[in-house]
């Protein structure tokens, strides 16, 4: 393809998305065609989408079908009803009974330690995704460590990592993964983090993860987003830094190999022995974060980030030197005389 003057290799996602060019969309295709309207509610958890969207269980069966079949779940052909892979995908009490589907099923490996060597568990769901979003979050929190604190004589269990970080993170992969791509959302949970992947790499660039939205699959989006598994548009990862900074922890990471997406929530441990890297990369979601709330960073707020004292001005200062030579953030004001005071923003805004 022609890239300014030179001509570039296409990517594997550009490639897919000229091949695919009138084809249906991969969530509008068929997953089970030819079945029964008591095979549609043996295969398809009706109930579970009913409660999700706050409405009333229909007492006919009729009425179910035509429901669910507005959500495009599935395609009414008068004398039988097909499934489409978004029915399949959210809704399907075992998606073993697609063959296609199955390997579409979150996976969740315990590993003891730091590395890869000892396995503790490995589970791989079996629901479809919206069915089963909240039994995994639930699995994956009974994993996680947590510590106890007192407060007013009574004891309180505090987790590591905030929940609401674990479940953006997750139904992030979910929503944004590549469903052409081969493999699944894998969540990999380790003594000092946590690795949620998902399979194809991301339509934006991970350095504007917090302020950017542009999703693969729109209507799988939607749909997860009126089931409230997901947040509004672009408003997810901003959750997760924010969390991140609110408790304490390192900067989230953002990771893009040849065929998947990485995000990396890591276990608290002190400022001092946070490095460079560290350091640089919650300096600009600190940043990215003030600006889409329209604030801008400050020495101070950098501090305040890193829980660091008044005395500690130069060590925020270097940090933001730092930022600034990798070119992730500028300052607001390029014609400020104060170091002290200046005020600075991403670099896009």
């Amino acid at each position: 393809m022609r890239s300014g003057q030179e001509l570039v290799p296409m990517t594997p996602d550009r490639l897919k998305v000229i091949f695919a060019e009138g084809q249906p969309n991969f969530v509008d295709q068929i997953a089970l065609e030819n079945q029964t309207g008591s095979d549609v509610v043996r295969l398809l958890d009706t109930q579970a989408y009913f409660d999700r969207v706050g409405l009333p269980y229909p007492a006919e069966r009729r009425a179910v079908l035509e429901r669910i079949a507005t959500e495009g779940l599935i395609v009414d052909k008068h004398d039988h009803y097909s499934i489409t892979n978004l029915g399949a995908l959210l809704f399907a009490k075992n998606l073993d009974e697609f063959d296609l589907l199955r390997r579409k099923t979150p996976r969740v490996v315990e590993y003891k330690g730091r590395s890869k060597l000892e396995t503790r568990s490995d589970q791989i769901g079996k629901q479809g995704l919206a069915v089963g979003f909240e039994s995994l979050i639930d699995y994956i929190n009974a994993k996680l460590p947590s510590n106890e604190v007192i407060e007013r004589a009574l004891r309180k269990t505090l987790k590591v990592y905030p929940e609401i970080a674990i479940r953006e993170l997750i139904a992030n992969a979910l929503v944004h993964q590549d469903l052409v791509t081969p493999g699944r959302v894998t969540v990999e949970l380790y003594e000092d983090r946590i690795e949620i992947s998902n399979p194809g790499q991301p339509v934006i660039e991970p350095a504007r993860f917090i302020d950017g939205y542009q999703s693969r699959n729109e209507r799988l989006t939607d749909l997860m987003r009126r089931l409230k598994i997901c947040e509004e548009r672009s408003s997810g990862i901003d959750r997760v830094v924010s969390e991140a900074e609110l408790h304490q922890l390192p900067a989230p990471d953002f990771r893009v190999g040849p065929s998947q997406t990485l995000a990396i929530l890591f276990a608290p441990h002190p400022f001092d022995e946070t490095s460079r890297e560290d350091r640089i990369r919650a300096c600009y979601q600190h940043a990215c974060l003030r600006c889409v709330t329209n604030n801008v960073m400050t020495n101070a707020s950098l501090r305040d980030r890193f829980q660091l004292g008044a005395d500690q001005n130069s060590t925020a200062s270097r940090i933001i030197r730092d930022t600034l030579e990798r070119g992730l953030i500028r300052p607001a004001d390029p014609h400020s005389g104060s170091r002290r005071y200046t005020e600075y923003l991403p670099y896009w805004a």
